[in-house]
């Protein structure tokens, strides 16, 4: 159980975060567990590791339940979506963590590359945000924050990563969009975008200004920072956990 103290204003606050079975994900979950009353884990195939953060969750002091989701489908997303709304009562916190990274050189990409990670990495978020904003905007408010990465304001060139880079400044435009339009329904929109992260994909050039690689914790703790009440006048932002990499 975390020492943390709950705010009143969190108390009955209630997260939901995509692929939280493990690494970034599982990381934001426990995080937002000490400051929410319930987190509601999706998880794509790994049950085993989504039951295991729910309990951790559970561990620290809130309620949690795990939804297994295809969120590339827009019907299985609404009813995933619904079916926690009806658990918890209410979504005030979304994180569109999902987003994976398929690394093919550009002139060796088939079609279903790029279909395959726009639709995981932007258009599975929409159709999360477009989910939750009913019930934000009837609760008075609401926080999202999508995962974006380290480069995506960076519009540069991309051998092997350029499907992925693509959806993720894609993504960028959206969570601009969002926040532009629902600040009036005191609904925040902002990304939080990892660099080089101990346990996740890292290339042969990586010298990193702090001399070091960052962490699950560090990128949860800012997601953590945009969802609390200190970030209310903050939307449309881009907050890059990178330790100056590529600037």
């Amino acid at each position: 159980m975390s020492t943390k103290k709950r705010r009143d204003s969190d108390a009955e606050r209630v997260a939901l975060v995509t692929g939280a079975s493990r690494g970034i994900g599982r990381a934001i979950a426990l995080r937002l567990a000490e400051m929410v009353s319930g987190v509601a884990v999706l998880y794509n195939r790994s049950r085993k590791s989504a039951e295991k953060t729910a309990e951790a969750v559970r561990a620290r002091g809130a309620e949690s339940e795990v939804y297994s989701v295809d969120l590339t489908d827009e019907a299985s997303t609404a009813v995933c979506i619904r079916s926690a709304e009806e658990r918890f009562g209410r979504i005030d916190i979304l994180v569109n963590n999902v987003g994976p990274l398929k690394i093919v050189e550009w002139d060796c990409l088939e079609t279903a590359d790029w279909e395959g990670m726009w639709r995981s990495n932007l258009i599975s978020a929409w159709m999360c945000l477009r989910a939750v904003v009913p019930g934000m905007r009837s609760h008075g408010g609401g926080r999202v924050v999508n995962l974006g990465y380290s480069r995506v304001e960076h519009l540069g060139a991309f051998d092997d990563i350029a499907p992925y880079a693509a959806a993720k400044s894609a993504l960028l435009i959206l969570t601009r969009s969002a926040a532009r339009a629902e600040g009036r329904h005191g609904i925040t929109v902002n990304m939080v975008s990892p660099g080089l992260i101990k346990g996740g994909a890292l290339p042969p050039n990586r010298r990193i200004p702090a001399g070091r690689l960052g962490s699950f914790a560090e990128v949860a703790d800012a997601v953590a920072f945009l969802v609390s009440p200190e970030a209310d006048y903050i939307t449309g932002e881009n907050l890059v956990v990178a330790g100056g990499w590529k600037l």
